[in-house]
């Protein structure tokens, strides 16, 4: 079968929501639409519709009040497979030849049963570090007892809930990750081959010469969640570091919100808070920023990251996690080890305007590689291997062989 002859069924944890799985759902989905391939999109939402476009078929399913957030725009719905026989029925019509989740969600739960009960071949992409946010969301919960048995117990969290997330990534026929240190996370994990699915970048959207400002003050960004797994508070770390250090003329332009947006409030004295922030107005204030400070441990990719390059500014991240593999130490910006070094290297940008102007041909040229076509050319190449390598390992199972007929990703 050929790769432009798939037929996907995508069931996304996030779709309309404001971050980067939701960000990578719809541009999937537009890509499918622009090369009319037959695409089917399952997603949760605040209600019950479905609509075609092109050759692509988008179910909404309502989420319901029985269940539980996990962020201020994110819930998790226990009675979600309450859409089952709905939802199923218009799998059955579409007649898929995979499933694509991107979790663990309820979205992703009720995809698994049904590609499962259909004996369809389910792929899963990796986005979320759901073990890293465990550990940190349940510390988090626990003050009250000593700085070490905190840690020991966030340890625990942590390997407990990467252990069930690698049985449930087990699951699948074909997996996708972001970067090769999830990619050899999941194949040690699960045994099984994992391909690259990264991020592409709007270039159009995200653009240098969209900045309304010039001059001071020196502005350090954020665009993100304000939570907790975000690391969001080293923010307010940073401000003092820096204040500390003898620099006193800059501000910290915040796009985002979330649980710990009041407390950065309340701590941050030389921050503007711009809350969410959407297409040209959210392309705007990346434009406007000096240098982006990205805090994050946890992300598997830096979405953010990538349109902050797109937008000609250079980044400042942590050692590690995804954004690292995106930011070209002293091209594009530099990786920064502990609070001492962002202090260090933000102090470098802001003092260096010739430095700071070659850092935003650099990160502009750097994000015009990013193409998002790219991206889902490959996955629909890794749906073609993926299935291709677990149909011979089927065959040589039991002791049969078959054909399998395959094209080339530029068959798209």
């Amino acid at each position: 079968m050929s790769a432009a002859a798939l037929r996907v069924a995508f069931f996304p944890d996030a779709y309309h929501e404001v971050d980067g799985v939701a960000n990578t759902s719809r541009h999937f989905e537009q890509f499918a639409l622009r090369r009319g391939l037959p695409f089917l999109t399952v997603l949760g939402g605040t209600k019950n519709s479905l609509e075609h476009e092109g050759s692509v078929t988008r179910i909404e399913c309502k989420r319901g009040p029985i269940g539980f957030p996990l962020d201020k725009k994110h819930d998790f719905d226990l009675a979600f497979m309450r859409h089952y026989s709905k939802v199923a029925e218009q799998v059955r019509a579409f007649k898929p030849d995979i499933i694509h989740i991107t979790g663990p969600s309820d979205v992703g739960i009720l995809g698994t049963v049904i590609a499962e009960r259909m004996h369809i071949p389910l792929a899963a992409s990796w986005h979320t570090n759901v073990h890293e946010y465990a550990e940190r969301r349940g510390v988090g919960l626990l003050p009250f007892l000593p700085k070490s048995t905190r840690r020991k117990a966030g340890r625990a969290m942590r390997d407990g809930s990467l252990l069930a997330t690698l049985r449930f990534y087990h699951i699948a026929r074909v997996l996708f990750a972001p970067n090769q240190e999830l990619i050899e996370l999941i194949e040690e994990g699960t045994g099984k081959p994992c391909y690259m699915m990264g991020r592409g970048v709007d270039t159009v959207l995200f653009d240098p010469q969209r900045r309304t400002r010039h001059g001071k003050p020196f502005v350090i960004g954020f665009v993100g969640r304000l939570t907790v797994e975000k690391n969001i508070r080293f923010l307010a770390e940073l401000e003092t570091a820096l204040l500390a250090a003898g620099m006193t003329d800059f501000r910290f332009l915040i796009v985002g919100q979330g649980a710990e947006e009041q407390w950065l409030k309340e701590h941050m004295k030389h921050a503007d808070f711009a809350g969410v922030q959407k297409g040209e107005d959210l392309a705007r204030c990346y434009a406007n920023m000096d240098v982006f400070a990205f805090p994050s441990h946890t992300d598997t990719y830096g979405n953010v990251v990538l349109e902050a390059l797109a937008s000609g500014v250079p980044a400042v991240v942590t050692e590690s996690g995804g954004p690292r593999f995106i930011v070209r130490e002293g091209e594009t910006g530099y990786v920064a080890r502990n609070l001492r070094e962002f202090v260090a290297r933000i102090q470098e940008i802001a003092e260096q305007p010739g430095r700071l102007g070659m850092f935003r041909a650099s990160a502009r040229t750097f994000a015009m590689s990013a193409s998002w076509d790219r991206v889902f050319e490959a996955v629909y190449a890794g749906y073609e291997r993926g299935l291709r390598n677990s149909s011979e390992a089927g065959d040589k199972v039991r002791g049969k062989t078959r054909t399998v007929r395959t094209g080339s990703p530029s068959a798209i």
